[in-house]
């Protein structure tokens, strides 16, 4: 399995930015899809999910109103569409899989078993 990430960029604040998360390798059924976000010195933290099948999606508190993540079944691709964007927002974003919870969606980075490269999103003030 391959994740590709896209989409990052320079913004100022309260913009808007587009991330996009390719898979190939596996169809993404009954998985889960995640963004997560990292800044250099700190651990890697959750920030929006979707369920493949049912399509339900849980946000971090943090960007929960701004943020969206979608997803296109034909593409296999999965979207973080973040509005209102804050300089604690810059972090470089990785998109990550996980293939063997069912019953909930993780918001744990050990549960999901491959990542994309990163994209790198600054937010300036």
């Amino acid at each position: 399995v391959q994740l590709q990430a896209s989409g990052g960029g320079l913004v100022q604040a309260g913009g808007s930015l587009s991330l996009s998360c390719a898979a190939s390798g596996r169809r993404l059924s009954m998985n889960t899809v995640a963004w997560f976000r990292q800044t250099p010195g700190k651990e890697r933290e959750f920030v929006a999910a979707i369920k493949w099948s049912g399509s339900r999606t849980v946000y971090a508190d943090s960007v929960k109103g701004r943020f969206a993540i979608s997803k296109d079944n034909a593409k296999n691709s999965v979207y973080l569409l973040m509005n209102t964007l804050k300089p604690e927002d810059t972090a470089v974003y990785y998109c990550a899989l996980d293939t063997t919870t069912v019953a909930f969606v993780s918001t744990f980075v050990n549960r999901y078993e491959y990542w994309g490269q990163g994209t790198q999103v600054t937010v300036s003030s």
